[in-house]
C-alpha cells in the first residue's frame, strides 16, 4: 500500500464521525417522553373588603345603666329590641342640653301595649332619667308596693346599687385615676345567677325599688296630703280602698262598703278601727315629714340651696327605628312619685296629654295601678305602673 493512501482514508473517516453526530443526537431526542404543558390555575377573586360602623362613644351607655324597678325575669325582654338612644348620646355633644354638665343617670322600664307588625304587644319600653346635678341627686332607693303596707327608705348599698362613674369607649384604654368624670350611672351589682340563693320577699323588693328624691325646698304630697291607702285583710279578696280624713265621714264610709258588699256586716267593727289606726300613722308621718323637712332648711348651705334649685330632670325615651315599635302616643314626662314630672323629654317629642284615675288591681306576683291616658286626636290607651 502506498504511503499517501493510508493517510487519505484516515482523513475520510473524521470526516464522516462529525457528520454521523447529529444523526445520533436526533435518536436520543426522539426517545424522550414529550413533556406535559403546565396547568395555569385560576386565580380566586379577592373577597370584598366588609366594613363596619364604627361605634359611636356613647353608645352602650343606655345599657350600662341598671333599669330600677324591673322585674328580674323580664330583663332579657328588655333589651330583647335594638332600641336607639341616639338623642341621649346627643344631649351630651355640644350643644346639648347635658353638654359639659355633670349629670346622674337611673333606667326605668315601663309595660306598655302598644302596635307592632301590625298587632298590639305588651312590651317593657326602657326609659333614662337624667339629672343635672353638682352632687348625687340621693343615695337612697324607695321601696313600695300595693301589697306592702309600709314604705321603705333605705341605703342604695342595702340594695348593692350605687352612683358609679360612666367611662365612655373612646376613653377605656386611658387610667380611670386621670379621667375627669361627668356622667354617672346608677349601676347594681347584684347577679341574676345568685338570685335562687335569695329569699322571696328580698327579690320581690327589687322589683318595688324606686330612684328615691327629697327636696326641702318644696313641700312634699304626703305633708299634705289628707288619704291613706287602706288594704284590709278579708275573704276571700282583699279590701283596697282610700279614705280622706277630711272629706269622708268614717261611719257614712262603711255603710257604703257593706251596701256594695265590699265589706261584710261582722267585719265592719275591725273595719273601721283598722281605718283609724292608718290614719293616726299618716297623720304622725305627715308631722315628722314637715320637722324633717324645716330641719334640713335650718342646716343647709347656701350653696346647696342654689344647687338645689337648679336642678334639672330630663326623661329620655329611645327614638323611633324600622326595627323597634312605635312609642310615639305613650310617652309621659312623669318619672316616679319621688321625682314627680321631668322638666323636659328628650328627643324632641311632647308627652302626651294626659288625667289620671287609679283602678287598684292585682295580677299574679304583679301589682299594676291602671292609669287611662287620654289624648284628643289619637283616642284613649292604657298606661301600666307597678308602682304608685
Amino acid at each position: 500500500m502506498r504511503k499517501g493512501a493510508k493517510r487519505k482514508r484516515s482523513q475520510k473517516e473524521e470526516e464522516a464521525a462529525p457528520a454521523r453526530a447529529p444523526d445520533n443526537h436526533k435518536t436520543t431526542e426522539s426517545t424522550k417522553p414529550p413533556t406535559r404543558a403546565k396547568r395555569v390555575k385560576a386565580s380566586k377573586p379577592e373577597p370584598e373588603p366588609e366594613y363596619f360602623e364604627d361605634q359611636r362613644n356613647l353608645e352602650d351607655l343606655w345599657k350600662q345603666i341598671f333599669p330600677v324597678g324591673t322585674e328580674w325575669d323580664q330583663l332579657d325582654k328588655v333589651y330583647g329590641f335594638n332600641w336607639n338612644f341616639s338623642n341621649l348620646e346627643n344631649a351630651f355633644e355640644e350643644g346639648g342640653v347635658l353638654h359639659g354638665k355633670t349629670v346622674y343617670l337611673f333606667g326605668c322600664t315601663e309595660p306598655q301595649l302598644v302596635p307592632f307588625k301590625d298587632e298590639n304587644i305588651l312590651i317593657y319600653i326602657p326609659a333614662v332619667v337624667a339629672v343635672v346635678s353638682p352632687f348625687p341627686p340621693s343615695n337612697k332607693i324607695g321601696i313600695k308596693s300595693v301589697q306592702r303596707e309600709v314604705e321603705e327608705i333605705i341605703p342604695m348599698k342595702q340594695m348593692k346599687m350605687d352612683w358609679v362613674p360612666y367611662i365612655p369607649l373612646e376613653d377605656r384604654e386611658s387610667r380611670v385615676d386621670r379621667l375627669r368624670h361627668q356622667i354617672f350611672i346608677l349601676s347594681c351589682t347584684q347577679r341574676r345567677a345568685a338570685l335562687k340563693h335569695l329569699k322571696i320577699d328580698r327579690i320581690k323588693k327589687y322589683e318595688y325599688c324606686l330612684p328615691y328624691f327629697y327636696n326641702p325646698l318644696q313641700e312634699d304630697e304626703l305633708e299634705q296630703s289628707t288619704e291613706v291607702q287602706i288594704i284590709f285583710p278579708s275573704e276571700p279578696k282583699p279590701i283596697f280602698c282610700e279614705f280622706d280624713w277630711e272629706l269622708d265621714e268614717l261611719q257614712e264610709f262603711i255603710d257604703k262598703l257593706i251596701q256594695e258588699e265590699e265589706l261584710s256586716e261582722d267585719q265592719k267593727d275591725a273595719f273601721k278601727e283598722f281605718v283609724k289606726e292608718k290614719v293616726r300613722e299618716a297623720k304622725k308621718a305627715n308631722r315628722e315629714a314637715r320637722e324633717a323637712r324645716r330641719k334640713a332648711l335650718e342646716e343647709m348651705s347656701e350653696e346647696t340651696r342654689r344647687a338645689i334649685e337648679n336642678l334639672r330632670f330630663y326623661k329620655f325615651y329611645p327614638v323611633q327605628t324600622p326595627d323597634t315599635p312605635d312609642i310615639s302616643k305613650v310617652k309621659a314626662s312623669f318619672i316616679n312619685r319621688y321625682y314627680g314630672k321631668a322638666h323636659e323629654l328628650g328627643g324632641g317629642m311632647p308627652p302626651v296629654p294626659q288625667f289620671h284615675f287609679i283602678i287598684l288591681g292585682v295580677s299574679g306576683d304583679t301589682n299594676f295601678a291602671v292609669s287611662k291616658l287620654f289624648e284628643s286626636q289619637s283616642g284613649a290607651h292604657f298606661y301600666f305602673s307597678r308602682h304608685l
